[in-house]
């Protein structure tokens, strides 16, 4: 169905609508009271149109949308999928999916405190996402350490009698393992991790003060005292937090800051009426979003990922959809929650102040970004002195070899333009003529000549053009002057001209064309820190196919072998244990609890595993 047949057909409903280009790709996400007035809007003639609206109108080739029973349901299902595909016409989450949580195991017997960076469905509560990861690790350091939670990954059941830990013996473990707490006792230890998390200090602290009277009543001193010294350094905390509201109540502030493109958002926590922490959020605009519609945008994604909900919101913009935002937290808090966006007295003073530290934060970040723009600028023109070009090298590929004697000989090509890293157009090549041969310099040769030559047929319209029709200014090669002999003699057998540098790992050293002598640069040259950047991620890369390559011929070598595995079997025993050497190491119990493994098959695969 074409897009005009689309537009009506359009229900008159509630829902939201996906904005596609030719290719397929989602430009936008929108939600809808009504789908058909809404959606139309976008394709009627009008001066009052934002230059935004136009350019995303101009690129819409398709349209798809789900109706829903509320306007409360589009509004969560919008928040799901800006998250899922980041559409480009969005207020959009900078790096979101990068931001870390505290995720607590609740699902478990015997709950962990963890770092994580996905937000999965599990069952387990989740806090967070936080900007620092460096505070959030020294946070659940302090955690583990306070409440004893246990860091090992063991599948521990009540009653379980194993030998404790050095954890336990050093005080920084309860011992689920070994059966020396119960699983209510260890349970009622979780529970007080999440209402710190939470900032529910004034609930936490008056109940661990009866847990540690009542301890001391039935002469459990040690468990009284370990209560004693967790209440200590929780006051210490506390009273190291700043009092900002005469009121016994639960705040989330946020102010906005904005710098063209970019905005800083930053959230400041009040529970109990004092300041428990803070965060900044960094987000991608457009230059004609309105403040209201970007903090309107980011609160609606923030919301999403947060397990606790508080009374009340202050927020530095009046937001566009305050009725909505404020049912749909409602119903997620269990009781009311307010929006208010102050003009005057004590709460615009905090709103003020969060607005000051957003306009820090952005402020920063824009002197880092100006501070290595710079950097850059200043590298790419050293590079190009380097070697004589007479501009900057906008495109820069460089090339690595990985193997082990000789066996999954691979190779990595990665691109820089600009000096930024252009994942997209990164490329990986399996040796095809050297297996077994542990030979890196016709392995570079061998590289070097695929790619250029494929680069010379889409040159020449014989193939449909790719990545690698695009050449490159400069090629840098990992490795010393061997490798760099070895990949110039094809280059200059396939006639193309672009200079090739080689970096030796041991001392830095560059290697030009032509010299015998290596280029040293100094330590603080950008030009250098350029090469080193490419150069270990050409590494990375290559190692990483390498391994990947190398983990697939293990598990086929040994699991695909035995005799009655197939391949729902072979994933799940891949999944219970995690690796071909942890499945060798199993028992015949062991193997036994995998699901689709019975006991006669379990002897078998034990039978076989011991034999290879």
């Amino acid at each position: 169905m074409s897009l005009q047949e689309k537009l009506k057909h359009l229900p008159a409903k509630p829902g939201v609508y996906l904005m596609k280009s030719n290719d397929g790709q989602i430009l936008y996400v929108g939600k809808a009271v009504n789908l058909r007035n809404r959606v139309r809007s976008y394709f009627q003639k009008s001066r009052h149109q934002s230059p935004r609206i136009r350019l995303l109108v101009e690129q819409i080739a398709d349209l798809d949308y789900i109706v829903t029973d509320s306007e409360l349901e589009a509004l969560i299902l919008e928040n799901n999928l800006i998250k899922e595909h980041s559409p480009w016409f969005n207020v959009r989450l900078k790096d979101d999916k990068t931001y870390p949580y505290i995720k607590v195991t609740v699902n478990e017997d015997f709950p962990r405190v963890l770092f994580v960076r996905r937000r999965l469905k599990d069952g387990a509560r989740y806090y967070g996402p936080y900007t620092n990861a460096a505070a959030v690790r020294n946070t659940i350091k302090v955690l583990r350490k306070l409440f004893q939670i246990r860091t090992c990954s063991k599948v521990i059941k009540e009653g379980q009698k194993d030998r404790p830990c050095l954890n336990y013996h050093i005080g920084r473990c309860a011992g689920p393992c070994a059966g020396l707490i119960s699983k209510a006792d260890y349970r009622a230890i979780v529970d007080e991790v999440c209402l710190f998390l939470e900032g529910r200090h004034e609930d936490l602290i008056p109940s661990m003060r009866a847990k540690m009277l009542q301890a001391s009543a039935e002469l459990k001193f040690e468990q009284a005292a370990r209560i004693r010294d967790r209440i200590d350094s929780l006051e210490q905390i506390v009273a190291r937090q700043k009092i900002v509201s005469p009121h016994d109540i639960d705040q989330d502030l946020f102010g906005l800051a904005r710098d063209e493109d970019l905005a800083c958002v930053q959230v400041f926590f009040v529970r109990g009426g004092k300041l428990i922490g803070r965060d900044h959020f960094i987000l991608d605009c457009s230059l004609d979003d309105s403040p209201s519609e970007i903090l309107t945008a980011f609160i609606k994604q923030y919301y999403t990922d947060q397990v606790m909900i508080p009374k009340e919101v202050l927020t530095s913009e009046a937001l566009t959809e305050t009725e909505l935002l404020s049912q749909w937290l409602s119903e997620l808090r269990g009781s009311k929650v307010y929006f208010h966006h102050p003009r005057r007295g004590e709460k615009k003073a905090l709103i003020e102040m969060v607005i000051a530290n957003a306009q820090d934060v952005l402020e920063l970040l824009r002197s880092q970004e100006e501070r290595k723009a710079q950097a850059i600028t200043r590298g790419l023109w050293e590079l190009a002195h380097l070697v004589g070009l007479t501009e900057p090298p906008r495109r820069i590929e460089a090339y690595d070899i990985s193997n082990i004697q000789g066996s999954q000989i691979v190779a990595s090509m990665v691109v820089m333009i600009d000096g930024k890293a252009a994942a997209d157009q990164y490329r990986r090549f399996k040796i095809q003529s050297l297996e077994g041969i542990p030979n890196d310099y016709l392995a570079m040769q061998e590289v070097i000549r695929r790619r250029f030559t494929r680069g010379l047929r889409e040159h020449q319209g014989e193939i449909e053009s790719t990545a690698f029709s695009e050449f490159p200014d400069l090629v840098v090669i990992d490795g010393g002057k061997g490798q760099l002999s070895s990949a110039v003699a094809v280059r200059d057998q396939l006639e193309l001209t672009m200079p090739f540098i080689s970096l030796a790992e041991k001392h830095e050293e560059i290697y030009l064309e032509g010299k015998s002598s290596p280029v040293i640069l100094p330590p603080e040259s950008q030009g250098l820190h350029l090469v080193q950047r490419i150069r270990d991620e050409a590494h990375r890369f290559a190692l990483t196919y390498h391994r990947q390559l190398r983990s697939k011929t293990s598990q086929k070598s040994v699991l695909d072998q035995i005799p009655g595995v197939g391949p729902q079997r072979k994933k799940a025993l891949l999944k219970h244990f995690g690796s071909v050497k942890k499945i060798k190491a199993a028992t015949v119990e062991q193997l036994s609890e995998v699901e689709g493994i019975n006991p006669k098959l379990a002897r078998e695969i034990y039978q076989f595993m011991h034999e290879q």
